[in-house]
């Protein structure tokens, strides 16, 4: 992902990449010899040397909290990758640092920034489905379906298992579409091949007193080509199937939301997307940067995936651990 985001800021308009942090030495190689970057192996020195705005962290999970620490009390604009932090309290307390020093705050949950996913939110915060009764997140794909090496992924101290890595994506929108988890009614963390870490969970949430919903992610289904996540949302007016490239709501009545009719509706990705200036494994990649570039700047207001909202993952996630034991 590192190499992905510096891709799309290199190529923006509003930013100067004065500094690329490594501790391979090819990578600091080929990037300081063909993209003629400044490169460091040491961060600190890197944020010494260059006096950054805005840094980018990309990195294992176990160093987000003490690298994001430093460079909050250093004043500096943050945008991390998911998930935030191994612990509530971590996140808790670079929320709050966050704040005390009015800086910009981003996570990388880029489904946010898909259309369909977006649309959903709108449906939903609309009023549109009535009252919502039931919902159920899921994500599938073909990470892990062998046994085999030690890696990152095998190891939860690094971040790795289905649920830091999948799942939380599936929390997350779940989180900002209906409303945070505030209770875990049950899990099951299944490890199919991973020696260490799960494959599999299996959670019913709660996100309000009257309303709880599912959760069903799985890492190791070779049934699909990549990753496919899937939201289904059910009210007494209609209901919602939806993933990244299709919308399908159906309403019990006419002129419920907008232009759509009653009966079954379907949009498409490409209906619902905005274009990106630079196009890299998805527009929704681009898009999540330049709004991150556009609160730096003071276009937009910090308000889409900040530390708060990503601490509301990152204690779901806690949940369905202890659930699970």
């Amino acid at each position: 992902m590192g190499i992905s985001h510096l891709s799309i800021l290199g190529a923006h308009p509003d930013v100067d990449v004065v500094g690329v942090c490594d501790t391979s030495k090819m990578v600091n190689d080929f990037l300081s010899r063909y993209a003629k970057f400044n490169c460091f192996t040491d961060y600190k020195k890197m944020i010494s040397e260059t006096k950054p705005d805005a840094v980018v962290v990309a990195v294992p999970t176990k160093f987000h909290y003490s690298m994001i620490k430093d460079l909050l009390e250093n004043g500096i604009h943050v945008f991390a990758e998911k998930p935030f932090c191994l612990t509530s309290a971590q996140g808790e307390e670079l929320v709050k640092l966050a704040a005390s020093k009015k800086v910009v705050n981003q996570v990388g949950y880029h489904n946010k920034f898909i259309g369909t996913f977006s649309e959903v939110k709108k449906i939903v915060k609309s009023g549109a489905l009535g009252s919502i009764h039931h919902f159920v997140g899921e994500a599938y794909g073909p990470v892990v379906v062998k046994p085999k090496q030690e890696t990152w992924r095998s190891d939860p101290a690094e971040g790795g298992g289905c649920l830091l890595d999948y799942a939380s994506h599936v929390i997350d929108l779940i989180n900002d579409t209906l409303s945070p988890i505030k209770a875990i009614r049950g899990s099951v963390l299944n490890s199919i091949y991973s020696k260490n870490v799960e494959d599999a969970v299996y959670s019913i949430l709660e996100v309000s007193d009257n309303l709880c919903g599912i959760l069903s992610v799985n890492w190791s289904d070779e049934t699909y080509r990549k990753m496919s996540t899937t939201m289904t949302i059910v009210g007494t007016k209609g209901k919602i199937v939806s993933d990244a490239n299709e919308l399908k709501v159906y309403f019990k009545e006419e002129k419920a939301y907008e232009n759509y009719v009653k009966g079954w509706n379907v949009k498409y990705i490409t209906d619902l997307t905005e274009e990106v200036d630079f196009y890299l494994r998805g527009e929704e990649y681009s898009a999540q940067l330049d709004h991150f570039v556009k609160a730096v700047l003071g276009k937009v207001p910090n308000s889409i995936n900040t530390f708060q909202s990503a601490w509301y993952t990152d204690h779901a996630i806690e949940m369905i651990k202890k659930s699970a034991k």
